[in-house]
């Protein structure tokens, strides 16, 4: 209730809505999608009415999904609590048996009235934007066409699979249901941001197995339906499962996970860039490592505040993954340092090379950076950044990573004592110099952290 004399709040125009905010590709796909949904949702409706089985079996399908976001909400709530993450959408169990029971209309309502649900419930409390709930609704009711059809196609019917050829088509259309809802959210990523990593765009490959786990499910779902209606209630417990397991695996991301940078923790790439060494010993390829060290780091925390030097390391991290391959290992060693595994290199000089191109390339990337940060006196942009980077190689320079490492240190610090800014690849069979340590006040980049537009 609205105290006396305030104004109630207006819903917001038309024109205002976020859609048309989106770039003018994006705003495209998205409306040619939701336009096809309607469009053969709308072609459906006109080819008859519904027999009265098929509408019982539509409100059964979304009191199912009702009851499971609902059962499965605090498991949710557990996991954004010590993960930080959204709610992780297992609907696709009873959207793909609405697919394959279901003529596509009915289904299309079995797949509003839940995604509606999931709005309420979970999407609009985390403040996701309407529109890309409304375009993944789209998306799904787009998968659950070609699914149907898929079955249809091949024969698929209620009673199936009875055979070997009854599996095959529930295959199909369980593979064709994944294709038409990966591709369309690929897309709308890949027109969002222009490029991006395959992780990303396609998903990691345990969401991908988590979702064909998923659709799965919904094919024994839909069989139970057929065959004994009571049966599906045995989906509910495989259900949660899935949802701890999702649970344990994001425990386990966070725990190797550095909360500043979005980088392997020190532990963390230890232990995966030691598996990487084993396997290049074992497939007689190469590997590198870069140590990054980042110049006077010291002075942005001192004259701007730490959270001014937690923007600038997150920025920096961000200028390390773009500058390396999805499959080589970036991580923070701890305060201002980086360290990267470069995976599958040649040997010898060829090697050598393409750490040195990217190491170059990094440095770059990090000199060219300027972090917009908010401070007391105002925001402003830090600029004048620089790294040193020191690089060794697997296995000319060491036979274990302890070793690489070392060597790879002695180079970052000849970087420094050289006049930082540079990248120095130690030469073969280097020996390593002992660390120096460190000035008792260190010295401050006169252009270090200037305010863009500023003189220096």
């Amino acid at each position: 209730m609205s105290r006396s004399g305030d104004t109630p709040a207006r819903p917001r125009s038309p024109r205002r809505w976020g859609v048309w905010q989106l770039p003018g590709r994006v705003l495209v796909l998205v409306l040619v999608v939701e336009a096809a949904a309607v469009g053969l949702v709308a072609a459906d409706v006109l080819g008859g009415r519904p027999a009265g089985e098929q509408l019982r079996l539509t409100a059964l399908l979304v009191l199912l999904g009702v009851v499971h976001t609902e059962v499965a909400t605090g498991v949710e709530r557990l996991r954004r609590r010590v993960a930080g993450s959204s709610y992780f959408d297992l609907s696709s169990v009873w959207t793909f048996a609405a697919a394959a029971l279901l003529r596509p209309a009915l289904a299309a309502v079995v797949i509003g009235g839940l995604y509606a649900h999931l709005w309420v419930r979970v999407w609009r409390p985390a403040r996701v934007p309407l529109y890309r709930h409304v375009y993944t609704t789209a998306t799904v009711v787009l998968a659950a066409f070609a699914a149907h059809h898929l079955l249809a196609a091949v024969g698929g019917a209620p009673g199936w699979p009875d055979d070997l050829a009854g599996l095959g088509s529930v295959a199909l259309a369980v593979l064709g249901y994944g294709a038409v809802n990966t591709v369309l959210v690929a897309a709308a990523i890949l027109l969002s941001n222009g490029r991006g990593r395959v992780s990303e765009t396609l998903g990691h490959w345990d969401d991908n197995v988590l979702e064909l786990g998923t659709l799965s499910l919904g094919a024994l779902a839909a069989i139970a339906l057929v065959t004994n209606p009571w049966l599906v209630v045995l989906v509910l417990p495989p259900l949660l499962v899935l949802h701890r397991a999702v649970l344990v695996r994001q425990l386990e991301e966070a725990a190797s996970t550095d909360g500043k940078t979005g980088l392997l923790t020190a532990a963390a790439w230890h232990a995966r860039a030691n598996r990487e060494v084993l396997r290049a010993q074992r497939s007689r390829t190469a590997a590198g490592v870069l140590i990054l060290d980042l110049d006077h780091f010291k002075s942005v925390n001192d004259v701007y505040g730490h959270l001014a030097g937690d923007a600038v390391l997150a920025s920096v991290a961000g200028a390390v993954q773009d500058e390396v391959r999805e499959h080589d290992l970036a991580g923070r060693f701890g305060g201002e340092e980086f360290v990267v595994l470069l995976t599958d290199l040649a040997g010898g000089e060829p090697g050598r090379h393409a750490m040195q191109v990217v190491a170059e390339r990094i440095r770059r990337r990090v000199a060219e950076l300027a972090v917009a940060v908010d401070t007391p006196d105002g925001p402003l942009t830090i600029t004048g950044l620089s790294t040193s980077v020191g690089g060794a190689a697997h296995p000319a320079d060491g036979a274990g990573l302890e070793q690489v490492l070392s060597v790879a240190d002695a180079a970052l610090y000849r970087a420094k004592r050289e006049g930082r800014n540079r990248v120095r690849i130690a030469a073969p069979h280097s020996v390593p110099a002992p660390r120096r340590a460190p000035d008792a006040v260190p010295r401050r980049d006169p252009t270090l952290g200037r305010p863009n537009g500023s003189a220096s």
